[in-house]
């Protein structure tokens, strides 16, 4: 069994789901990150639209503590503001799509 389908065997649960029936705006980031492990990117954007955006902020981040650039944090504050959006954006289509199939 490789480290991918072991993965995939072991999701953690959701605990808004589990107790309120509910998707969070973090729900499908878990599978879209074996999904983008697989080389599926265009299934890992449609699972989860965010993740490309949260993990070029978080490598933005990461340079940015090591290098100090000179408009690091600023181009840091736009990464999350785009992360952030996408998040709540696809979040909102996601309940929508839901309570009106």
């Amino acid at each position: 069994m490789s480290w991918i389908e072991w993965l995939e065997h072991h999701l953690l649960a959701c605990p808004n789901k589990v107790f309120f029936g509910m998707e969070c705006p973090g729900c499908g980031m878990q599978r879209s990150i074996i999904e983008l492990m697989k080389g599926n990117f265009v299934e890992s954007l449609k699972m989860y639209p965010a993740l490309l955006p949260i993990l070029f902020t978080l490598v933005l981040l990461g340079f940015h503590l090591r290098f100090k650039f000179r408009n690091g944090a600023k181009m840091l504050q736009y990464s999350y503001i785009v992360s952030t959006t996408i998040v709540l954006v696809s979040f909102i289509i996601k309940q929508i799509h839901i309570f009106n199939p």
